[in-house]
């Protein structure tokens, strides 16, 4: 039987989270790379490392505007940022969401962990120590249910999503 591609739900923020999962590898690959490159160039120009330069840099007024290093540094900062929100997004539905531990296996092992692992069932084999009795189905299944989690945190509910629940609260009478 012929194995069906994934189906995407239509809710936007479920479509973001699930793309900036894919990317996190990526993003973390390539803001490892961009901090090395501009350590090795604040040493060239500066013939100092970042680390022992920080404490006088205010002092002495350097400028790094017209070299670069300054939006580079800006651009560095924004990811670390998004990393760190998706960090913390990822801490809160681990310890407070009711299946929170689960959760983060599932997406650790597709999406957070260093090494991308090949195939669905060389994750579901690092998964089974964390979740018992995990089928391929209920993988992908439970994965979905993940991200939906997670993109709750990240994105928050929409103003009809909070209405509808408030209606189930406080119906009219």
């Amino acid at each position: 039987m012929k194995k069906q591609p994934e189906q995407m739900p239509e809710d936007q923020r479920f479509h973001d989270t699930y793309l900036l999962l894919k990317k996190y590898r990526d993003v973390v690959w390539g803001l490892e790379l961009s901090v090395q490159q501009v350590k090795r160039r604040f040493q060239m120009e500066v013939g100092s490392s970042i680390e022992d330069f920080l404490e006088s840099i205010y002092l002495a007024g350097v400028d790094f505007s017209d070299n670069g290093i300054e939006e580079q540094a800006r651009s560095i900062e924004k990811s670390y940022q998004m990393l760190k929100l998706l960090e913390v997004s990822v801490n809160i539905m681990r310890n407070k969401h009711k299946h929170g531990e689960m959760y983060y296996w599932l997406l650790y092992y597709s999406y957070l962990s260093p090494q991308q692992y090949r195939s669905v069932d060389e994750i579901i084999e690092m998964i089974r120590p964390h979740v018992s009795d995990i089928s391929e189905r209920t993988f992908f299944r439970r994965r979905k249910n993940a991200v939906e989690a997670l993109s709750s945190i990240l994105w928050g509910y929409t103003s009809r999503d909070s209405l509808s629940l408030m209606e189930q609260f406080f119906p009219d009478k």
